[in-house]
């Protein structure tokens, strides 16, 4: 992704051009360009079961409760070398990785990317751009076949009405990834910027 030189602050205002933002592609559009085929509910949601259930991150779940988490989710299965999520995109999608890897990575000013993590089962994707409709902070792409499990905002929506608690429990879990993995990614760009 090639990203725009900064433009001076005594710049005129004719020298700054707005850019417009990336268009949002909804799940349906990805998934197709994803070539992703469906994945058994009832698989997919023991898969879920089997990362979440008891975790240190996600403790407030249980059997139950990730039975009724799996009716709005949509279990997908994605080939290798696929580009699930895109830098700078706006997104109503998260995914949970169920199986496989998914690398993350993010483009620098000098044309380079950065990586920041390697996504494994039990790990969530997407959910800053989810929880507040900016855009992507990063590209993921899948490094293995993966099974996925996703949550687009409609359903989340859904989710938020009929089931209340329930979101409660998600939103808190998502926050504890999400605090989790800003202190990761934080540690590995400090370690990158010592480096160069």
């Amino acid at each position: 992704m090639r990203m725009n030189a900064p433009v001076p602050a005594d710049a005129p205002e004719s020298a700054v051009a707005d850019t417009p933002p990336a268009p949002q592609v909804p799940w349906p559009a990805r998934a197709l360009a994803l070539r992703a085929t469906a994945y058994p509910s009832a698989a997919g949601a023991g898969l879920l079961a089997t990362l979440w259930q008891g975790g240190r991150l996600a403790s407030t779940f249980d059997a139950a409760s990730l039975n009724r988490l799996a009716d709005y989710l949509q279990f997908v299965q994605v080939p290798a070398g696929q580009l699930l999520i895109h830098q700078d995109e706006p997104g109503d999608f998260m995914l949970i990785v169920l199986e496989g890897s998914v690398g993350v990575e993010r483009a620098q000013t000098t044309d380079r990317r950065a990586r920041l993590a390697e996504a494994r089962p039990g790990d969530v994707l997407g959910e800053m751009a989810l929880l507040d409709a900016g855009p992507r902070f990063s590209t993921c792409t899948t490094r293995a076949p993966c099974v996925l499990a996703v949550l687009e905002m409609d359903a989340l929506t859904r989710l938020m009405h009929d089931d209340a608690q329930l979101a409660l429990a998600l939103m808190a879990a998502l926050a504890r990834r999400l605090s989790l993995r800003l202190r990761q990614v934080s540690a590995r760009l400090s370690a990158l910027l010592t480096e160069g």
